[in-house]
């Protein structure tokens, strides 16, 4: 079964995750980030597990566009 964006992964899975983008951060520290809310987190049997696709999105890019990449006339109907 393919994996989801929404699959729980261990603290260590993710500092991997980080790793692999040459993003360097110990479990314990991505663990902080758990408990503190930046990163939202359950606690089952002792151990915290975080969202994959919440660490994926640490690692990507922002999705921004500039105007001038646009489709010329992209809006040219739309009434503001």
């Amino acid at each position: 079964m393919p994996a989801s964006a929404s699959d729980w992964i261990t603290l260590d899975e993710a500092a991997e995750i980080l790793a692999a983008a040459n993003i360097h951060f110990r479990a314990a520290t991505i663990g902080t980030w758990a408990r503190s809310g930046r990163l939202q987190s359950i606690k089952l049997g002792g151990r915290r597990f975080v969202r994959r696709g919440e660490v994926k999105a640490l690692v990507a890019g922002p999705r921004r566009v500039k105007a001038s990449d646009l489709q010329p006339g992209l809006f040219e109907d739309w009434q503001g």
